[in-house]
C-alpha cells in the first residue's frame, strides 16, 4: 500500500515533545485496541534494543506516536512482509554544509538511508554569513520532515588566529540561543579557551546544559577541565585508549565515519560489553556522493558490523544511544509512546531499507522520497562571499630550504604531523587566501602526502573560516584555480592554465544551489579530475584539503597568516 503525505508544515519538534502530546485519549485507546489505529505496520520483524532481540508483531501508529506492539488492526494497514523494523536513525553529530548541500536538499538523500533525526552544528555558514546564514538554515530545515535540530555555533572563529566572515562572541551566542530554537551548545573547539576560563567562552558554555564537544589528543587533567566545563561529547578519538579514556570520564565517545575521518575500525576494539552505551555514530562531515553511494549513519552500522559488532549492538549505537545522549526521550526505539519514526529493511545491516517513515508518516518508499522541498529560495545575505585580494603568481611561490616545518597528511585522519623534509621532492605548496575582504593575508607552506603532480586545485571550502584554500606544484595553476572560483566561490581544478573542472557553490561558497542529482553529478567530475592528479588512494583529496585550514585539529596546520603550531600554539617562521 502506498500513501503520499499531502503538503504540510514539516518539523513542528524543535524540542522533544512538541507537536505530539502525551496523554491523548486517542493514543491510549487505540493502544487498547478499542478503537482502530490511524496506521498498522503488519507482520514487522521489530528489533527492540532494549532486550536486544528481534521478534514479530504489529505496530499500531497513532497521531504520529507509536501506540502499542501486539496484534492491531488499522484505518491504514502496511504489511511488512517479514522485514526488519527498526527505529529511525539520528546522526549524533554533523554539519550539513560538508555534503555540499542545504538542508532542504540534504533531506533528499539522506532519509532514503533512515535518517530521520540530525544533530546539526551550522558553524560552517555561519562562519561566513553569521545570523544572516542561520536564519536562511532554519527556513530550509523547516521545508523537510527530518527533524534537523540545530547546535547553537560555538567558535566563529573556531580560535582567535582564524578570520572569519562573522564573530559569534559570547553576548551573541547569548542572544542567539535566547532567540532561536537552537537544542544545544555546537561543539567547543577552543579547548584553549575553556582551561583558560576565557570570559567569552563562559558565557556561551552556561547558556545550556546541553554542551558538544571536540576534544583531539586531551588528556589527564586537561581534559578534566574540559568536561567539568560542562562539555558532554567528544567525535575526535583517534584511538582505543582515547575513546577508554573519556568515555571512563563520562563522556560520550561519537565514533565518526565521514568521507575522509574514518575511525570506526582503529576504535572498534573500545566498544565493548562496558563502554556500549556511551557510544554514539556521527558522520561529522561527509559529502553529497558518499552519502548517495551508502548512506550516512547507515554506512556506520554497515561498517560496524564489518567489524565484528553485533548487528543490534550497532543499531542501539545509531538509535537508542544518540537519543539518550541528547534527552530525546521519546525516540530511538519501536515502544509505545515513542515517536513513530522508523524504517523497514531487508537485513540489519540496512543494504535495502524499502520504506522510512517520519511521525507515522510515509516519507520514502524504494527508494523514492514522497515529500517536495522545491519551494525554498536562496536569499541574496548567503550568496556572494568571496571577496579576494589583487593576486599574481608571486603570491603562489615559497622558497624551499632544508629543514624548514611542513604538513605530513595521514590516511583517513585530520590529524597532521610535523615534519622537517630535506628535500622539495614529494611536497606541494598550499595557499590559504582570505576571502572576506578583512586582511587579505595569504598563508603560505608546504605539504607531503598529496602527490598532486601537473596542476592545481582550489575551493572556497576551508575549516571552519572557509578562506579559499589551494594545492598545486606551480604558481601558474595555482592562480587560474583561484580566480575560477570568482565572487561565488566552488572548488576548481587547472591543468596548463585551464580550468579542467569546476563546482560552482552559490551558497556562501559552501554548498550548491542546484538540486542535489546536479551537483552530485558536478562533485564527481571535479573528484575525478584531482584523482588524475593526487597519487595518493589512501586519502580523500578535496575533504582533507579543507581541514589543512583547521588550527584546532593537531599537529600542524595552515591558514590565511602561515604555518601554526596546533600543540604549542604559535606560528612557526
Amino acid at each position: 500500500m502506498l500513501f503520499i503525505m499531502g503538503k504540510m508544515a514539516y518539523n513542528n519538534y524543535k524540542s522533544d515533545g512538541e507537536g505530539c502530546k502525551m496523554a491523548n485519549p486517542a493514543v491510549i485507546k487505540a493502544a487498547l485496541g478499542e478503537t482502530k489505529a490511524d496506521l498498522v505496520i503488519k507482520n514487522a520483524a521489530v528489533v527492540d534494543v532494549f532486550l536486544h532481540r528481534i521478534y514479530r508483531c504489529d505496530v499500531a501508529v497513532q497521531n504520529g506516536i507509536i501506540a502499542g506492539l501486539g496484534e492491531y488492526h488499522g484505518k491504514r494497514e502496511f504489511d511488512a512482509e517479514g522485514r526488519y523494523l527498526l527505529p529511525g536513525l539520528i546522526d549524533s553529530h554533523m554539519h550539513v554544509e560538508s555534503s555540499l548541500l542545504p538542508p532542504h536538499e540534504y533531506a533528499r538523500i539522506a532519509a532514503p538511508w533512515g535518517m530521520t533525526t540530525l544533530i546539526a552544528d551550522p558553524h560552517e555558514i555561519a562562519n561566513v554569513c553569521g545570523e544572516a546564514g542561520l536564519a536562511f538554515f532554519f527556513r530550509s530545515a523547516e521545508q523537510t520532515p527530518l527533524d534537523i535540530l540545530f547546535m547553537c555555533p560555538s567558535c566563529v572563529p573556531a580560535t582567535p588566529y582564524d578570520h572569519s566572515g562573522a564573530v559569534l562572541d559570547g553576548e551573541a551566542v547569548a542572544g542567539l540561543m535566547a532567540r532561536r530554537p537552537f537544542y544545544g551548545l555546537g561543539e567547543v573547539m577552543d579547548a584553549n579557551a575553556v582551561l583558560s576560563c576565557d570570559a567569552g567562552m563562559l558565557k556561551k558554555l552556561n547558556c545550556t546544559a546541553r554542551i558538544d564537544g571536540h576534544a583531539p589528543l586531551l588528556g589527564g587533567k586537561r581534559l578534566c577541565g574540559y568536561i567539568a566545563a560542562g562539555v558532554r561529547t567528544d567525535h575526535e578519538c583517534e584511538t582505543a585508549e582515547e575513546l577508554l579514556e573519556k568515555v571512563g570520564l563520562g563522556m560520550y565517545v561519537q565514533i565518526r565515519e565521514g568521507t575522509s575521518a574514518k575511525n570506526l575500525a582503529a576504535l572498534a576494539k573500545g566498544i565493548t560489553p562496558h563502554t556500549l552505551r556511551r557510544i554514539l555514530f556521527c558522520t561529522d562531515d561527509r559529502d553529497v556522493n558518499d552519502i548517495l553511494e551508502s548512506g550516512t549513519i547507515a554506512n556506520c552500522i554497515r561498517r560496524a558490523v564489518e567489524c565484528g559488532m553485533d548487528p543490534i549492538d550497532a543499531i542501539t549505537i545509531a538509535t537508542l544511544n544518540a537519543a539518550e545522549c541528547y534527552g530525546l526521550e521519546r525516540k530511538g526505539a519501536i515502544a509505545p509512546g515513542y515517536r513513530a519514526d522508523f524504517l523497514l529493511s531487508e537485513e540489519l545491516t540496512l543494504e535495502q531499507i524499502t520504506e522510512v517513515f517520519k511521525d507515522g508518516v510515509l516519507i520514502v518508499q524504494d527508494g523514492k522520497v514522497l515529500f517536495d522541498t522545491s519551494e525554498v529560495e536562496i536569499p541574496p545575505e548567503v550568496r556572494g562571499t568571496v571577496h579576494l585580494p589583487e593576486l599574481d603568481e608571486a603570491c603562489f611561490t615559497l622558497p624551499f630550504s632544508e629543514g624548514m616545518p611542513a604538513i605530513q597528511v595521514l590516511p583517513h585522519s585530520l590529524v597532521t604531523r610535523k615534519v622537517y623534509p630535506d628535500s622539495r621532492e614529494e611536497l606541494n605548496l598550499c595557499a590559504v587566501v582570505e576571502r572576506h575582504g578583512k586582511t587579505g593575508g595569504i598563508g603560505k607552506g608546504f605539504v607531503r602526502g598529496f602527490g598532486l603532480k601537473g596542476g592545481a586545485v582550489a575551493q572556497s571550502i576551508g575549516h571552519d573560516s572557509h578562506n579559499i584554500t589551494v594545492l598545486g606544484d606551480n604558481p601558474r595553476d595555482m592562480l587560474a584555480a583561484v580566480r575560477a572560483l570568482g565572487c561565488s566561490g566552488g572548488i576548481a581544478v587547472v591543468q596548463d592554465g585551464a580550468v579542467t573542472a569546476q563546482m560552482p557553490l552559490a551558497i556562501a561558497g559552501l554548498m550548491s544551489g542546484e538540486p542535489a542529482a546536479r551537483a552530485a553529478s558536478q562533485h564527481t567530475a571535479v573528484r575525478k579530475m584531482v584523482r588524475t592528479l593526487v597519487n595518493n588512494p589512501d586519502i580523500d583529496p578535496l575533504m582533507l584539503l579543507s581541514f589543512l585550514s583547521l588550527v584546532v585539529i593537531p599537529d600542524i596546520k595552515l591558514n590565511d597568516s602561515g604555518l601554526f603550531d596546533v600543540l604549542e600554539q604559535r606560528y612557526l617562521e
